[in-house]
């Protein structure tokens, strides 16, 4: 039992958090749409329903503090969605902060197991007293002292249902009967807790005969109680059924919204109308033949003038407006494949096991190039054919079991919504965050070591690139700034770029900070590239005082050396009065690679096959023209060549006939001069050690099939030599 509640624990922990990031995306869209603007019902649904969840758990668990402090912003937002309380930026602001100390709270109480402290109820008082100020000086709501019963909490003033009764909704688990649990027993001990007035038995999940399962519990139920006991008692009576079954108990005299909310989580999608207020409690069978009696007297009596059945429960004051509006949706969309058909299972896996997974693949790949090397060399047809097959196999689960820890860099790019209001409201600035690529995946170790890097950059756009909103307009720009976040896949890497339209890098407020730090010697001109790359040497800055935000020159630094640590590389341009793009270029995996065997001398090396264009054979007239000019005419295209053996310092005279490998990175090409090509290799990735950290042309090692160690080469670096040597040439130079 201790065991599944930790677990229950672990899940709630998990999905407010979940849930938080929900609250805080739809309150800055909210907040983005500006004042006097009608808000936009999806998203204050949202919101509302995610506050609801957090507290309706939390309650669960006995979880007091976020059960009253959310409460109080439940009921807020309640009245925003009823348009009694209108949206403004203020009150945006206020229910952002009041979102930070619900996550504080889940974790002082769920996730450490503490109780709050003077300090935090300190700041608990001081949001419900700015809440009340926002609601016109009216009580925003009680605090709910601990030991209060739930139902209580549940309870409102105004706009709840006319059913004195209470409202139970089951959905038995498939194996309730198997642990034990008849539900007719269930339904016997409610009825000792009072008189169950109505039952309504659904059997929506019952399959086709021939999947049907005589062991297997296939039932739901709607219920109403008439009971004076208290909700924690009713909630009793489902204890040892709870683990496996859906359960939903209203209060009497619930509010309306609950009953909204109840008819959206109902599982059943194909129901008509009718059938989903009965569901959802708030409608009777009765009364729904009734009126589906006097609606086919109606269109008897006027054959074109026929009255939809929502219309007609309003009219007779059975149904309030907004349960059926919130039926009528539920049953658009359950009609609607678009909105139902796309929806996805998700599992949640630690990610340690995935990490494992892996591992256990990379030495898979190992082996089963061993194997395939052993076959070759025994010459064996069918051992041969065989090795081919399970090289297939383990390639495709390479493949799938890398997608498994791929994930978008849409929910790091989310994170910045919040940087970028909270940072543009201190600096006094007006800036729009624009977001694309959000579907990109890549690596999740990658995806969670660029979030630090990326929040630099995007603090550095905020503070230094765009200017106050009296300079943009003085020089004939928007008054509102725009900071983007791109992403996007090219050649095997993922590029991430972070542009804004500020006022651009001072290239000479740089040079001269550069001279002062002694970067650059006086009279020294260096050109426009290598004058940017000052920014990123340690301790630079053009900041001239430190603030909160900048000026200690250690934001660019640690930029860089986080990326050269993923295998990546970063660029920038800026161009004066438009604005700077900084681009980030990443590989997508850190775990397995596709690549290219090449040997020089009696070594090996892997090209990683994303960056191989074309290989070349270099022989006669060619190997000629490539030996005398250091570059090669390939197709009217001029391509630097780069000799591996003389890069690298081995010895022993080349082969007579040797090789090209044209490899390219970020636009550029080099050819990579080689003896020999062995062909394609399942690559994985072993780092070097810090032994090795200083040693270029190198980003890490692998393990061949005969048991020996080949090095990775780090393609950026070769072209970057490439280029260089390039400019060396006499003739290519200009």
């Amino acid at each position: 039992m201790n065991l599944d509640l930790e677990l229950a624990r672990q899940t709630f922990l998990t999905e407010s958090r979940d849930l938080l990031v929900a609250f805080e995306d739809g309150l800055l869209a909210l907040e983005a749409a500006g004042d006097g603007v009608p808000v936009d019902a999806e998203q204050i649904n949202a919101v509302f329903r995610a506050a609801h969840t957090i507290k309706g758990s939390a309650g669960l668990f006995g979880y007091d503090a976020i059960v009253a402090f959310t409460h109080v912003v439940e009921n807020a937002l309640d009245r925003v969605r009823a348009g009694t309380l209108a949206w403004t930026r203020p009150l945006g602001g206020l229910l952002l902060d009041c979102r930070d100390h619900i996550d504080a709270l889940v974790a002082c109480t769920a996730e450490r197991g503490e109780t709050p402290d003077a300090a935090m109820r300190s700041r608990d008082t001081e949001l419900l007293a700015a809440l009340q100020q926002i609601l016109g000086g009216q009580p925003a709501a009680a605090a709910v002292p601990a030991g209060v019963a739930a139902a209580e909490v549940e309870r409102c003033a105004g706009d709840c249902a006319s059913a004195d009764t209470w409202h139970i909704s089951i959905r038995f688990g498939t194996n309730v009967l198997q642990n034990g649990m008849d539900p007719l027993t269930v339904l016997r001990y409610l009825g000792t807790l009072g008189r169950i007035v109505h039952v309504t038995t659904l059997l929506d999940a019952l399959p086709e005969p021939a999947a049907f399962d005589a062991e297997h519990c296939y039932l739901g139920c709607e219920i109403d109680l008439a009971s004076s006991e208290d909700r924690e008692t009713i909630a009793g009576a489902f204890e040892f059924v709870r683990a496996d079954s859906v359960v939903h108990i209203l209060p009497p005299h619930s509010r309306l919204a609950e009953y909204v909310e109840l008819i959206r989580s109902l599982p059943e999608d194909d129901a008509r109308l009718g059938e989903i207020l009965v569901a959802g409690g708030a409608l009777t069978a009765e009364e729904l033949d009734v009126a589906l009696g006097r609606q086919a007297a109606a269109d008897l009596q006027a054959p074109g003038a026929h009255r939809p059945l929502g219309e007609l429960l309003v009219d007779q004051g059975l149904v309030a407006p907004a349960v059926v509006e919130t039926a009528l949706d539920k049953q658009q969309r359950a009609r609607d494949p678009r909105s139902s058909g796309g929806e996805q299972r998700q599992l949640r896996i630690r990610a340690d096991k995935l990490d494992e997974l892996i591992n256990r693949v990379g030495e898979l790949v190992i082996a089963s190039a061993a194997t395939a090397l052993l076959a070759r060399r025994n010459k064996d047809p069918e051992l041969h054919e065989a090795t081919a097959a399970l090289g297939a196999l383990v390639e495709a689960i390479r493949d799938s079991a890398l997608n498994l820890r791929t994930v978008p860099i849409g929910e790091t790019f989310a994170r910045f919504r919040r940087v970028v209001h909270d940072l543009s409201r201190e600096l006094g600035k007006d800036i729009e965050l624009e977001l694309s690529g959000e579907d990109t995946e890549l690596d999740k170790s990658v995806v969670e070591r660029i979030a630090d890097p990326l929040t630099h950059l995007v603090r550095n756009s905020l503070d230094h690139g765009i200017e106050p909103a009296e300079v943009r307009i003085a020089h004939g720009k928007p008054a509102r700034g725009t900071l983007r976040l791109d992403a996007r896949h090219d050649s095997g890497s993922i590029v991430i770029e972070v542009s804004d339209d500020g006022g651009g890098l001072n290239r000479e407020r740089i040079l001269e900070r550069a001279r002062e730090r002694g970067l650059v010697r006086a009279g020294e001109t260096p050109g426009d590239a290598e004058t940017l790359k000052l920014i990123f040497e340690p301790g630079f800055s053009t900041a001239p005082a430190v603030t909160s935000l900048s000026g200690r020159g250690v934001g660019m630094d640690v930029v860089r050396r986080a990326i050269e640590a993923l295998r990546g590389s970063i660029e920038l341009e800026s161009e004066p009065g438009h604005g700077t793009t900084v681009r980030i270029r990443l590989p997508l995996t850190l775990a397995i690679i596709d690549g290219f065997l090449v040997g020089v001398d009696g070594a090996t090396y892997v090209v990683p096959l994303d960056n191989v264009v074309e290989c070349v054979e270099l022989a006669g007239a060619t190997a000629r023209e490539a030996e005398r000019n250091g570059y090669l005419n390939l197709r009217g295209r001029v391509l630097p060549l780069l000799r591996l053996r003389a890069h690298f310092g081995l010895a022993g005279e080349p082969p007579r006939r040797e090789n090209l490998v044209v490899v390219s990175y970020a636009g550029l090409q080099v050819g990579l001069v080689v003896d020999r090509l062995l062909g394609e290799f399942q690559t994985v990735i072993k780092p070097l050690g810090r032994l090795f950290t200083q040693v270029r042309g190198f980003s890490g090692a692998t393990i061949l099939g005969s048991g020996a160690v080949a090095l990775i080469l780090d393609v950026p670096g070769l072209i970057t030599a490439g280029q260089q040597a390039a400019r060396s040439v006499p003739g290519l130079a200009a």
